[in-house]
């Protein structure tokens, strides 16, 4: 989404992901335990997706997401769009990362449906689904999922695939509700507890929030007041450029979305909740028994960070992800090479092997 873009460039050099969108050295053995789990270091690419998923990776985004699939009634005057296809005795249900909606899927959907039922869906505020009660944290987000896969009738346990702070929101939802969930895939989980590896991009991130902040309420009144889109110098930045996988059709669709007050309530709700997701590390008490789980992780998350920061993030992010995969007694830690955060985009065939490999490991 081009609005992440913006957010990661307002005001400062493009120096590192924005972490409110979205300890040890990088894990490089074959075989290492921590905190009691075994965690599997594994190297894949695109090479490695296995012959059932050669279906061809879309390079567009299809128009159908210039429209609401299904409509799920959650009660109270509240929808929450889904997005289904494929068929199988399983079901997989794919959580967006912080700003996203169901088409940062448009590439890993079709692949996975050739082997199984894969969902993805709007969460509240975002593509066509109603604005939600706020704030928008994860006991709000946990909640709507299960009313979701309640009220959808959505075959449990599900595997579920998570992207950045969607993973966050899958693992409290098994926590929540472990008899859901078969399995778990995470894409990048953000890292946690960066002010212990890097003080100095923790200082720097706190001191632009206000300016981001500043920014966002702006866009929030001109949405109010349906001023957006606007051809104002700085109210122009709010919604960003046209999404270069979409078409001119579907670009004017999220613009028109992402112009609406509920999509900038949201957005603020969600970014002022996000501290208390991850200025924290993991909790010492999460666990989740024997369930499968499989964490992806990208080999250039931080590639535009500063030299100074950069050995400490990927200090914090090797550590989160080695405490995630320790709450598993059967998780694996997978290195995916050639990629940005942005997984699900740069190498969607990862994810398909990853939620195959999920598929048969599920309990």
């Amino acid at each position: 989404m081009n609005f992440l873009r913006r957010l990661k460039s307002m005001k400062e050099p493009a120096r590192r992901p924005v972490r409110a969108i979205d300890g040890r050295p990088i894990l490089n053995r074959m075989h290492l335990k921590v905190g009691g789990a075994l965690l599997l270091a594994v190297t894949f690419g695109q090479a490695t997706a296995t012959e059932a998923s050669h279906t061809a990776t879309p390079q567009r985004m299809p128009d159908s997401y210039a429209q609401a699939a299904k409509l799920i009634d959650l009660g109270h005057g509240r929808q929450l769009n889904l997005r289904c296809m494929g068929s199988g005795p399983q079901t997989v249900l794919l959580e967006a990362g912080a700003l996203a909606d169901s088409s940062t899927w448009f590439k890993v959907q079709p692949l996975l449906a050739a082997h199984a039922r894969v969902c993805a869906y709007d969460r509240a505020g975002f593509g066509f689904s109603s604005e939600g009660p706020l704030p928008r944290n994860l006991d709000a987000d946990v909640s709507d999922l299960h009313a979701l896969i309640q009220r959808a009738g959505l075959a449990t346990p599900l595997v579920m695939v998570g992207h950045s702070l969607g993973s966050s929101i899958v693992r409290q939802y098994a926590s929540r509700y472990p008899a859901d969930v078969s399995a778990m895939v995470l894409l990048d989980p953000p890292a946690q507890d960066i002010g212990r590896f890097a003080p100095g991009w923790q200082k720097d991130e706190d001191t632009l929030s206000v300016q981001r902040f500043a920014f966002l309420h702006q866009c929030e009144a001109a949405a109010e007041e349906h001023k957006l889109p606007s051809a104002d110098k700085d109210l122009s930045q709010c919604l960003g450029e046209p999404d270069p996988h979409a078409s001119a059709r579907l670009n004017a669709v999220n613009l028109a979305l992402m112009s609406k007050p509920a999509y900038w309530h949201t957005v603020l709700s969600v970014l002022q909740t996000n501290p208390a997701v991850f200025k924290p590390p993991v909790s010492a008490q999460e666990t989740h028994g024997s369930t499968p789980l499989i964490v992806l992780s990208a080999a250039n998350t931080y590639a535009d960070a500063l030299p100074r920061d950069r050995k400490g993030l990927e200090e914090a992010r090797a550590y989160t992800q080695a405490q995630i995969v320790a709450t598993s007694s059967r998780g694996t830690l997978v290195h995916v090479p050639d990629t940005s955060h942005d997984i699900q985009i740069d190498q969607p065939e990862a994810v398909v092997t990853a939620v195959e490999q999920a598929l048969r490991m599920k309990r």
